[in-house]
């Protein structure tokens, strides 16, 4: 037995001890991506949390996910096994230059990225997914928004609705570094090729796309489309979740520096260690919890796509 198997045989041991769920977003690297019990984005993952008769929560992602598992199952430990893991975008929303905004706009409804901290989530009316961010717009009676913290994610939502958008000036380091020329040289390498981007992306890169969407979105489009060749314009760690959902298609990653180092920082030694510990436990306030959660499950309240 190699050492890889060696350490799935003992985390499988510790997770079946310990009542545990090892969650993984589709950014993680293969190996933390086979071993996890669910697979998908943050929300969606939080909610496989919630629901599952788990009592330990493995979370393998960043930690902006742990605090959404954290305040939607406040009975459970959730646990992330690289306390470092963060993310730069969510990082650039601050609560009290929200605040300062939300001052100078007293009309506008704030609607935050679920990429965001629990504390910006606490000072927003409603929250929302790159899945759903145009539904929520449009659900919403406002006609001013103030759209936090991806300016990208907000510019693409602009498109398709004529609230006016007040954009937060962020963005995601790793979906920012897509260049158009990297999409229109890989469309050259693949011609016969569809193009697939994340909303994150800058808008000249979202101009090429043939479908842009959410990451639950792309699996959707990889199983529907006729095309047996796919450009993929995210973390490259969506390459390996899409070739284990549509494995007759051929994916191709539009840039080689789509990687994120934060969700790379999670490997199957550092879920092993947070089984052995049960740690780091990831806790959110409860002033700050209860007005998060408000926001979170308001966005539930938003109908689905028909």
């Amino acid at each position: 037995m190699n050492r890889e198997d060696e350490l799935r045989e003992r985390i499988t041991e510790l997770k079946k001890k310990h009542k545990a769920v090892i969650l993984a977003h589709n950014y993680q690297i293969p190996e933390v991506q086979d071993i996890a019990d669910f697979r998908g984005d943050s929300l969606d993952l939080s909610h496989k949390a919630a629901e599952a008769d788990a009592q330990v929560i493995i979370f393998c992602g960043v930690y902006f996910m742990a605090e959404v598992a954290a305040i939607l199952s406040p009975e459970k430990k959730v646990i992330l096994p690289e306390r470092a893991a963060g993310c730069p975008l969510a990082d650039m929303a601050e609560p009290s230059a929200l605040l300062e905004m939300k001052k100078n706009h007293p009309k506008a409804t704030v609607v935050t990225y679920i990429n965001s901290s629990a504390a910006v989530k606490a000072e927003s009316d409603i929250c929302c997914t790159s899945a759903n961010a145009l539904r929520v717009v449009e659900y919403l009676p406002n006609e001013e928004i103030i759209f936090v913290p991806d300016k990208n994610l907000g510019h693409f939502v602009s498109r398709f609705t004529k609230k006016k958008m007040i954009l937060w000036d962020g963005y995601c380091p790793t979906h920012q570094r897509l260049t158009p020329e990297e999409v229109l040289e890989a469309k050259r390498k693949h011609p016969k090729a569809k193009v697939i981007v994340h909303p994150e992306c800058r808008p000249e890169v979202i101009d090429l796309a043939d479908e842009v969407t959410s990451t639950s979105g792309m699996i959707a489009f990889a199983k529907r489309t006729e095309a047996e060749e796919i450009i993929v314009g995210t973390e490259i760690g969506m390459i390996h979740r899409l070739s284990r959902e549509a494995p007759e298609k051929r994916f191709y990653i539009a840039s080689p520096t789509l990687v994120c180092p934060n969700m790379k920082l999670t490997t199957l030694d550092s879920i092993l260690r947070a089984l052995e510990t049960l740690s780091p436990v990831i806790t959110v306030p409860d002033e700050i919890a209860v007005r998060a959660k408000r926001a979170l499950l308001r966005m539930l309240e938003v109908p689905r796509e028909r």
